[in-house]
């Protein structure tokens, strides 16, 4: 099959039968396209023409790039072409996956960022006034402190925070999230995640839903429409720079600190796994490194006999 047609083949598949997001498909869409240019440089026209060699020519040369590549780029650009290659074979375009003996980089295990319960407390106290305060707040502001209190009770994705619908919200103290994959899950939201929202919902959102055009989104920009991703990173950015906040604070840096949190107050990590919607224990392991540096600071500072 010609390269080209492969790769829209590939794409058509990620999008429509395995539900995959689409910044993920986006991904997909860039990784393949280096791909199907390089291979184009030299000649390769026919997925049948690719080889083991040819394939480990082309990661040998994006590791080697300069600037280096990311690890996790790096990995991701091997998997996409991983994908291709064993999709084609699945559907008996090809009978041989020319990418098998790819084995991807090692990435460099980076501790996640976290907050200090009070540092994120300064945040959600800058983005916005609390339900019981008694101080005059801008929409904007009740909106701004619903969303940052719903990511750091819930430790959702800031994408599966924008796109929430009203209904999601239909089930007392718990929410419907909808995950990587279109994959739901039920994540409690904790009393003050609930004011906050409820708050929002009673005096702020039916002002925006009457601007825009009846849109299900829970969370809604001045114009009516939905918020989007980068409108409540800006939220965020706002927020940290009002509470003066040195760290760097992005929407990951609420999940980060939500399942951190947790870990430090005794929670299981399975339980954690299951809040956070990760496909596999393996990736909510990390949070426990952080939490065995917090007890190892604990123990140095604590006993006796420690230095």
């Amino acid at each position: 099959m010609r390269v080209e047609r492969a790769v829209d083949a590939y794409l058509r598949h990620v999008s429509l039968e395995r539900g995959l997001s689409e910044h993920t498909q986006a991904a997909y869409r860039r990784d393949l396209a280096v791909y199907a240019e390089w291979l184009a440089e030299r000649g390769v026209a026919d997925t049948s023409e690719v080889t083991t060699a040819t394939v480990a020519e082309f990661a040998a040369e994006r590791a080697s790039a300069q600037p280096p590549p990311a690890s996790s780029s790096l990995a991701r650009l091997q998997s996409s072409v991983r994908g291709l290659h064993r999709y084609l074979v699945r559907e008996g375009t090809e009978t041989e996956d020319p990418s098998g003996r790819l084995r991807p980089p090692k990435a460099a295990r980076r501790l996640p960022k976290a907050l200090t319960v009070t540092q994120i407390e300064e945040l959600l106290d800058a983005a916005g006034p609390a339900p019981g305060d008694d101080v005059p707040a801008e929409p904007a502001a009740v909106r701004d402190r619903a969303l940052l209190e719903l990511l750091y009770a819930t430790g959702a994705r800031v994408t599966e925070a924008v796109q929430l619908d009203v209904d999601d919200l239909a089930h007392g103290d718990v929410i419907r999230v909808r995950g990587k994959g279109d994959k739901e899950r039920i994540v409690p939201l904790g009393s003050y995640a609930r004011a906050a929202v409820d708050a929002y919902l009673t005096r702020v959102r039916p002002a925006l839903a009457a601007r825009g055009h009846s849109s299900p989104r829970l969370f809604l920009g001045v114009r009516g429409a939905p918020l989007s991703r980068q409108s409540a990173w800006l939220v965020i950015q706002q927020a940290a720079e009002r509470a003066g906040l040195e760290a760097h604070v992005s929407p990951h840096t609420f999940r980060h600190s939500f399942a951190t949190h947790l870990l430090q107050g005794g929670a299981d990590v399975r339980v954690v796994q299951e809040l956070l919607g990760h496909a596999s224990v393996a990736t909510t392991q990390i949070y426990t490194h952080v939490s065995v540096d917090a007890l190892r600071d604990v123990y140095a500072t604590s006993h006796p006999r420690a230095r």
